[in-house]
């Protein structure tokens, strides 16, 4: 949907779950020497300035990353995407380049965000590629303008669609992430559709599906109907922070299902999402969920 606009909801708990995440699956597809590529089918704009109106309208970041910035209790996974998020905000970084490297103790100000594209710039190799997909006209020229070159190639154009035309990849290795906004209740049929044919082209990749939790039963059966197209392992994992309003909107969480996962990826969780859920909480009925269909 062209009229959404992920500014709005930059660091929030939701990208919190679904960055943190991210960065452990990366870090396990870059611990082999054979390369990769990350494919985003709704990259986004790749960064947001979190000062700026959209962000400063709902300030969603306050009650997500904010509460992690300067922690020093920090678990070695939460840390690890942290410090990714401090180096995005050093003054010599640039969307779409290797961000620099903290000096020691620095915590420098929360003045952006990096989205997923950003994230995973942070890990490419020489040898590893990227594919970003995004519709939306004004945040695609922001991934081209800062993205771009032998590794990253920006496509204007519906992610769903796109890729297909590049599953198998070439090297045969690939994390795709699929986080459409689902502000249309179809995004949800899209999704499991995608996955569906995505593992039918190319079993053995990793895929890796963000979903909010909020008052609709598409989002309720969504994980269930990627445990149904799933074919080896998958991972669940779900955490709510918030209570909706007294309507039963408001994105009360969120979740991510990833097909293919780590194996490191359970263990490493469990340790975190106590914690998480404790700092993020903005209820007494704070809450998380892990399950798991091992390969």
């Amino acid at each position: 949907m062209l009229a959404y606009r992920h500014a709005f909801h930059a660091g929030n708990h939701a990208d919190v779950l679904k960055h943190l995440v991210l960065d452990q699956v990366l870090r396990y597809m870059t611990a082999k020497d054979k390369p990769f590529r990350y494919i985003d089918t709704h990259a986004g704009a790749g960064g947001y300035a979190l000062k700026g109106a959209q962000a400063q309208k709902t300030a969603e970041y306050r009650e997500g990353i904010n509460r992690l910035w300067s922690r020093a209790d920090l678990p070695p996974a939460v840390a690890d995407y942290v410090h990714g998020v401090q180096r995005f905000n050093l003054p010599e970084a640039e969307p779409g380049q290797p961000a620099p490297e903290l000096e020691k103790g620095m915590t420098p100000p929360l003045k952006l965000y990096p989205g997923s594209p950003s994230i995973a710039r942070m890990h490419l190799r020489p040898g590893d590629s990227m594919r970003l997909f995004e519709l939306h006209p004004a945040d695609a020229r922001t991934l081209a303008t800062h993205f771009g070159g032998r590794q990253v190639q920006v496509l204007h154009e519906d992610g769903f669609n796109g890729l297909k035309a590049l599953l198998p990849p070439t090297p045969r290795r690939a994390l795709v992430l699929i986080d459409p906004s689902y502000e249309l209740v179809g995004d949800y049929g899209k999704v499991v559709a995608c996955v569906r044919d995505a593992v039918q082209r190319f079993p053995d990749g990793v895929y890796m599906v963000w979903y909010p939790q909020v008052a609709r039963v598409e989002a309720v059966q969504l994980p269930k109907r990627l445990m149904a197209v799933s074919p080896k392992g998958w991972l669940h994992v779900r955490m709510t922070v918030k209570q909706a309003d007294a309507q039963g909107f408001g994105l009360a969480g969120s979740g991510l299902f990833i097909v293919n996962p780590p194996y490191t990826l359970h263990e490493t969780l469990q340790g975190v999402m106590p914690w998480l859920v404790q700092v993020l909480a903005q209820f007494e009925g704070a809450n998380y969920l892990i399950e798991e269909q091992p390969a």
